[in-house]
């Protein structure tokens, strides 16, 4: 393809993103029913003959643009997806137009330069033990699948058992400490690295779905505790301070799922919700939820650098490490993109005060959220820990009428929960984008609902 050809397919594709962006208000958050008629479009046999690229990119975005979930707009309350900065749009693009493999230093010298300053500045925003290390992977899951690694070889280590040569046949049994509100990935994570379920010792939680401390079974150095820095309902913390002191008088190992809570350590005004965490051993977060980073985008940061490289690290004859920063020594893959170039721009272009104003702003809108809809007759049942937010209607054959209403009305999207045995709407606030016009809408769209 001649560059000139090239340069027009570029165009075309800018063309169409800012066609997306300028009419994505216009557009119903979930797509309607008809638009869904078009993917059948995309049921068709592969082409035997090559077709005009720019041919292609049109049918892409004709049929995309009307079948995308806008999760990334203003009015998206449902799963915890995050929006995405502008700066993270320009910066990605820029990124894979690069198309950099960011495992070693010597295939992308700046992925690995900027995943060295990502490190640094998160440990700085997020209060955290200074030998702490951060690896870059597709989301909280993958994270915490490596933290738990650490926590695993790290542990038994103490137990006078290598892992890594011996395996987990006859090796001594290790205990998974976790509360009865824990996500549904983490106990996905455990039975990945050969633990079982019955490894699994669930603590009870309070009605906020913290773990409740008194009833934290006794511990010792065969335990991984996992907490939660934002339960996925509710938005609640753990006690960090209690059971991090708990966990290291013991010799356990302490792992925080953080997915989108950890970054409220990053504001004056919500850090006293983490208080205690650096304490933790190992810690997951996503940039592509709260802090509005492209997808996708998650961080395993862990403050025992042998742990997690005698996890995660490869051998190879062929493999060239540098004397610096090798990225792919921090996490279960060797070739992906350079997640840490969007990360970067994002923090760089908001800083401190930006994330921690940022923060502030998603709170701000569940608070507002919560004294709306109560006032309309909807039952809030958690306190506003952070950005969370989880209501009823009263009864659960109306709050299911409800929330259906909602979901095709085409003007907000949000999803529901099991939350204690009783059936839920919840509601995450989670775009920079949403103002107090987007909330006052999707409280009018609750109203009508409910009417």
């Amino acid at each position: 393809m001649p560059n000139s050809h090239f340069n027009q397919l570029l165009e075309s594709a800018k063309f169409e993103s800012i066609q997306y962006l300028d009419n994505c208000d216009n557009l119903p958050v979930f797509p309607s029913d008809e638009a869904l008629k078009l993917l059948q479009m995309f049921n068709e046999a592969l082409p035997t003959d090559q077709n005009n690229p720019l041919e292609t990119l049109k049918k892409l975005a004709d049929i995309g643009s009307q079948t995308t979930v806008k999760h990334g707009g203003s009015r998206y309350f449902g799963f915890v997806n995050g929006g995405i900065l502008p700066i993270g749009i320009a910066a990605r693009w820029l990124a894979d137009t690069w198309d950099q493999n960011a495992a070693l230093s010597v295939m992308s010298p700046i992925a690995a330069k900027l995943e060295e300053v990502c490190q640094q500045w998160l440990i700085q925003l997020l209060h955290l033990p200074p030998s702490s290390k951060m690896g870059l992977v597709g989301g909280t899951s993958v994270a915490t699948l490596c933290g738990l690694a650490a926590a695993r070889n790290h542990q038994y280590k103490k137990l006078n058992w290598d892992i890594n040569e011996r395996g987990l046949a006859d090796a001594p049994r290790l205990r998974i400490i976790m509360g009865d509100q824990t996500h549904g990935t983490v106990t996905k994570m455990v039975r990945l690295l050969g633990f079982g379920s019955q490894s699994i010792e669930l603590v009870a939680s309070d009605d906020q779905g913290r773990i409740m401390v008194d009833c934290l079974p006794e511990i010792d150095g065969s335990c991984i505790l996992i907490l939660q820095a934002g339960n996925v309902c509710s938005g609640s913390f753990d006690d960090f301070s209690a059971l991090c002191s708990i966990a290291n008088q013991s010799g356990a190992w302490t792992h925080i799922d953080g997915a989108f809570g950890l970054w409220a350590a990053a504001s004056a005004q919500l850090k006293h919700l983490t208080v205690g965490m650096e304490l933790a051993d190992s810690w997951s977060v996503d940039g592509h939820k709260t802090l509005n980073t492209p997808y996708d985008c998650g961080v395993i940061l862990c403050k025992h650098p042998d742990a997690i490289t005698e996890a995660l690290h490869q051998q190879g004859s062929y493999i060239d490490y540098s004397k610096t920063r090798d990225n792919m020594v921090y996490t279960p893959d060797m070739s992906r993109r350079a997640r840490g170039i969007d990360l970067w721009a994002c923090m760089h272009h908001l800083g401190e005060n930006g994330i921690a104003t940022l923060m502030n702003k998603l709170h701000e809108g569940a608070k507002y959220l919560a004294e709306h809809l109560n006032a309309i007759g909807y039952v809030v049942l958690n306190e506003i820990h952070f950005n969370q937010l989880i209501i009823h209607a009263g009864s659960e054959e109306l709050t299911r009428q409800v929330l259906k209403r909602i979901q095709t009305s085409g003007v907000i999207w949000c999803g529901s929960a099991t939350w204690k045995g009783q059936f839920i709407i919840r509601l995450s606030v989670c775009s920079w984008q949403t103002n107090e016009k987007d909330l006052a809408k999707a409280v009018e769209a609750f109203k009508t609902a409910l009417r």
